[in-house]
């Protein structure tokens, strides 16, 4: 194979027992008498002995892609790399397993960001950077590689103070886990428990004040929900003295004000006088990384097969160029095509027919502990309808009412529809397969509709043959998406259907769901915490205020414009668009641009 090409095969997916062997059968340097594809043998160290390897030095490469084609379970991945990638890899898993291009530069003093995909090596990266896992440069067949090739290959470079420092046992390591929904399955005690065996610096009273959980402090861990558990694993990851700080996705499940909170946080202790912290943060949410971060490193290359973190970037340069889909120092093309934003200020919508109307509504807990008031309105066909407002103020309360899932105390939802539901949290204990569970929703499931504007979109080719059990965060969540678009519904209701996707996911989510809406004249509820989301989908805004976990009031469905800045004026947030990409910004807080919008009443942005 040419030295710019790999193979990869996905072990999880390889079933021998379940073919002949096309891929060697077929194989022409196996045909002619060559050892190219060949039995991994009794002395295989991962996967089946009868599962296959690939000699990528006898392999043709891309160009020719005969096994590729051949395997009846997608396994193989035969991939031209960039003729810029000169160097070997910073790390390779193991023969045709992964390989990772490049590593992040800890600053002191900066919150550096990464941006690219899940599943392109962003945790294979922090796990190099802990010094939990040493380099091999490529030489997967070494057990122990050791730090002094690894040491001069980054001589001369950013990284070298870094790794000398991290190879001398001179640096500690803090770090934010990304699915928080795990932390109660890996730790059995309460809030107060979990926190106080982290306050490293003396400073765990302030965080908790200002993360907002001193209410959930005496609760069990495994009682609080998705927000109250992320903002828990921020506190105890800013509660440890450290050298180094990684923070995985901080967002999901995160209402804007609170992201808001965590960012400050962060970039607060980045700059602490007299403090020589590196702070390391992979984010999907453009809007909070690009007010967040200092400099930002892009990812890109094929997820599960290779990824290649760029050198450093101003952050407005990189997300543009990310956006854009070419990275230009790299003369890289990593897309086909870019992801746009409108140019100007929100659509002015042209109202359908009505689809449903629904009176005021008010839904009390407890003997008032908490209680949502919700004025009447009207939701149209074929309209995407984005709903707003801080956590804990009865979105999902609302959505559950819509639902018939929960009756109100006064007023009277029958909508008398066939409605589609993505709860907020996705529970998934059935050991069942993905295929099956989606064939067993929908007549349409193998269709060439269904696999044009829901499979393809949503990137479930490759999880089809999985347990949903078995699935990540990210994972679940596209199953469950294309779930609730896979029935045959009057309402679509999905709750929170950003959570844990990475921007290219999120971009290909709101794709899919938008097409449907206008290809079905569907009606679509959307929860969002996720501004550009929200912005690329939504007709009209309904927008909910209050006190969390005490009141909620909801409004009228009102146009996009007003709704955003009614919600954004309550939050004092203010975003502008790039004059380059249309992509919403958030303003810094007390700049020039901030107090001008809030002088004209523009938190959203001018026309």
């Amino acid at each position: 194979m040419a030295d710019d090409s790999i193979a990869v095969v996905d072990l999880d997916r390889c079933q021998p027992d379940r073919c002949n062997y096309e891929c060697a059968n077929y194989c022409p340097p196996n045909r002619t008498g060559k050892e190219c594809i060949t039995q991994r043998g009794p002395d295989a160290v991962e996967g089946g002995p009868d599962q296959i390897r690939i000699s990528e030095e006898i392999c043709l490469g891309e160009t020719c892609g005969i096994c590729v084609e051949k395997c009846p379970f997608d396994a193989i991945e035969i991939i031209n790399l960039p003729s810029e990638l000169e160097e070997d890899p910073v790390h390779r898993y193991g023969e045709n397993a992964f390989a990772l291009y490049g590593l992040p530069v800890p600053e002191p003093g900066t919150v550096t960001g990464i941006l690219g995909p899940n599943g392109i090596g962003k945790s294979t990266a922090v796990h190099a950077l802990a010094g939990e896992r040493v380099p091999n440069l490529g030489a997967h067949e070494i057990d122990d590689p050791g730090w002094e090739p690894v040491l001069d290959r980054f001589r001369g470079t950013g990284l070298q103070t870094y790794l000398e420092a991290l190879q001398a046992g001179d640096v500690t390591v803090a770090r934010k886990p990304q699915y928080v929904d795990q932390i109660p399955k890996q730790f059995d005690g309460n809030t107060r428990d979990l926190l106080e065996r982290t306050d490293e610096r003396g400073v765990l009273d302030d965080l908790i004040d200002r993360l907002n959980i001193r209410p959930v402090m005496d609760q069990e861990i495994g009682s609080i929900s998705g927000g109250e558990l992320q903002r828990v694993a921020i506190a105890a990851c800013l509660a440890r003295d450290a050298d180094f700080y990684f923070l995985d996705e901080i967002t999901p499940y995160l209402d804007i004000g609170q992201r808001m909170v965590a960012a400050r946080l962060i970039q607060e202790l980045a700059t602490d006088e007299g403090t020589e912290r590196s702070m390391l943060v992979v984010e999907h949410d453009l809007a909070i990384l690009d007010l967040l971060t200092d400099v930002l490193h892009v990812a890109y290359g094929e997820p599960g097969a290779y990824g290649v973190i760029t050198d450093p970037k101003s952050v407005r340069g990189g997300i543009n160029e990310y956006l854009k889909g070419y990275l230009d120092n790299e003369n890289m093309r990593i897309r086909p095509s870019a992801i746009t934003f409108e140019e100007h200020a929100p659509r002015v919508t042209t109202k359908g027919s009505p689809l449903v109307a629904y009176p005021e509504l008010s839904k009390s807990y407890g003997d008032g502990e908490f209680e949502l008031d919700v004025e009447g309105g009207t939701i149209y066909e074929s309209e995407v309808l984005g709903i707003v407002g801080p956590n804990g103020i009865g979105k999902s309360t609302l959505a559950r009412i819509f639902a018939g899932s929960l009756e109100p105390d006064t007023g009277s939802v029958d909508f008398d529809l066939d409605i589609a539901y993505k709860p907020q949290y996705i529970e998934i204990d059935q050991p069942m397969r993905v295929d099956v569970f989606l064939s067993s929703i929908t007549d349409r499931f193998g269709s060439s509709y269904w696999n044009t504007e829901i499979a393809q979109p949503l990137q479930l080719e490759r999880i089809m043959e999985r347990d949903l059990t078995d699935l990540s965060g990210g994972e679940r969540q596209r199953v469950a998406i294309a779930a609730c678009l896979s029935k045959d519904a009057d309402l679509y209701l999905l709750d929170e259907p950003s959570a844990h996707l990475d921007v290219e996911q999120r971009v290909r989510a709101t794709t899919a769901i938008r097409r449907y809406a206008e290809n079905h004249d569907a009606t679509v509820l959307v929860i969002d915490h996720d501004i550009y989301m929200i912005d690329l989908l939504a007709d009209r805004l309904m927008v909910f205020d209050g006190e969390p976990a005490v009141s909620g009031h909801a409004s009228a469905p009102q146009e996009m414009r007003a709704g955003m800045n009614d919600f954004l004026a309550d939050l004092d947030i203010t975003f502008r668009r790039d004059e380059r990409t249309g992509r919403p910004r958030i303003n810094k807080p007390g700049s020039q641009k901030d107090a001008q919008q809030k002088r004209e009443g523009e938190y959203y942005y001018s026309a």
